[in-house]
């Protein structure tokens, strides 16, 4: 039987993971604007139906250069004010013609980015308070916040509580210093300190810090001290994510080499190493790249089986439609997917115009929307009920894993076991139809193709 390190090694191929199906580069039926609004109104037709937005905040003041988002580095924070208006009018585009849309109450609101803090205590007030005016949070609604430790100040987090914000999420990545010099993101330790007992102060129950294995330079002894100071603040959540190299996509990772990254082995090695001292620190394994302490909402979601996951990450509840505002935000109903415009002045000139800021999109058929189901089932749950008549091929696509007990049947339910919980997005493959026709030699241990 195989040992770990080894599973690593032959498992170790390219897979997404799966914050939507079909996964971006498959998106091929974009929905005009008006099947868009459609598909909206009809998501929140049903009595009960819940709502979430997401705002994307572009801005930061300086590149970090393993970051693959869409960002605006810029220090000229005139920029702050049309950009908020902008987001502001967009969301009255919708408000003006979806007719239900304010008869639901707002579920979850997040800001992400790009850098949220890099608002101002004033635009940032102005920009909350113009969303909850027009949208109605409910009793328990959830509001959270990715921010940069160096960027961000207590008055900020002082109107994030006053509206109801009690999640707060912290790009840490690394607490190495060469590695935060190679990847241009210099943040003391004692910066992230001093805003993860900030916030708690004021009252936020829920600190999430954001690692990355893989970065240039690491080494096990780095990522051993980052843990051991990761676990001395105690976060209730961590993601730990692994670098995604594209320097043909994001021209700043060319910044430094490939030889400054850790090779393959030495990779996994590092997450191997980080999750193991996660989970003896008392963390526990919620889904992909995801840890949590049982006093977080996400694990108690997760034991309950109502974790839900979408283009924000792990939620500990579900929503029917995701509404995203801003550049490239992502938005997602039932049955179909839409993303903003990605360049800022671009998406401030159409919004100006009155105009949805559509760039690209999808509408979900009816296998396109079983196969969603599925996935996000297998990816909140470990295990999923397949339909009887894809037994034969998924089994044949993952013969192997069930080989290396990977995985299990029990009659037509997947289960995905302790062992095999690093390979989940390997296993949503075999339910993956687009990827598999697209890529017939993927992936490259199966019997199936």
């Amino acid at each position: 039987m195989l040992e770990r390190k080894e599973l690593l090694k032959k498992y170790d191929i390219p897979a997404p993971r799966y914050t939507s199906y079909p996964t971006v580069p498959y998106w091929t039926d974009m929905p005009s604007d008006e099947e868009w609004i459609r598909s909206i109104e009809k998501s929140l037709a049903k009595e009960n139906s819940s709502l979430a937005i997401y705002v994307h905040i572009p801005f930061c003041e300086t590149l970090c250069t393993f970051c693959g988002c869409n960002t605006s580095i810029t220090k000229n924070h005139s920029v702050e004010e049309p950009y908020v208006e902008s987001v502001i009018k967009e969301l009255d585009l919708y408000i003006a013609r979806i007719s239900n849309l304010k008869d639901r109450s707002l579920d979850e609101l997040h800001l992400g980015g790009g850098t949220p803090t890099y608002l101002s205590e004033k635009h940032l007030e102005y920009l909350i308070a113009n969303i909850t005016g027009k949208l109605s949070p409910n009793a328990n609604a959830e509001f959270s916040i990715e921010v940069d430790p160096r960027r961000t100040r207590k008055s900020q987090l002082e109107i994030l509580y006053k509206y109801g914000f009690r999640r707060i999420s912290l790009g840490v990545q690394d607490f190495d210093a060469e590695v935060q010099r190679l990847v241009n993101r210099i943040q003391p330790f004692e910066n992230t300190e001093s805003i993860t007992e900030t916030a708690r102060e004021l009252g936020f129950t829920s600190v999430n810090f954001d690692l990355i294995y893989g970065l240039p330079k690491q080494t096990i002894a780095s990522m051993e001290k980052t843990i051991e100071l990761t676990l001395s603040l105690r976060p209730d959540r961590i993601a730990f994510y692994s670098y995604a190299h594209v320097p043909w996509i994001k021209a700043s990772q060319r910044l430094f080499t490939e030889e400054d990254l850790p090779k393959s082995e030495e990779k996994r090695e590092l997450y191997e190493r980080g999750r193991k001292l996660l989970e003896a620190g008392g963390y526990e394994e919620i889904g992909m790249d995801h840890f949590a302490l049982k006093t977080d909402s996400l694990w108690k979601a997760s034991k309950a089986g109502i974790l839900h996951r979408n283009f924000m990450g792990y939620s500990s509840h579900k929503t029917d439609v995701l509404l995203g505002l801003g550049t490239s935000s992502i938005s997602e109903t039932s049955d179909s997917f839409h993303q903003n415009e990605k360049l800022e002045t671009k998406y401030r000139r159409i919004v100006n115009q009155g105009i949805i800021p559509s760039f690209r999109g999808h509408k979900l058929n009816d296998s396109d929307q079983k196969r969603r189901q599925l996935i996000l089932t297998l990816m909140t749950t470990w295990e999923v009920e397949i339909p009887k008549s894809w037994k034969e091929d998924v089994g044949n696509y993952l013969h192997e894993m069930e080989s290396d007990r990977l995985i299990e049947w029990a009659e037509n339910k997947i289960k995905i076991t302790e062992k095999g919980r690093p390979f989940l997005r390997i296993v949503c493959t075999a339910l993956d139809e687009k990827l598999r026709n697209s890529q017939p030699n993927f992936p490259i241990f199966s019997k199936a193709i």
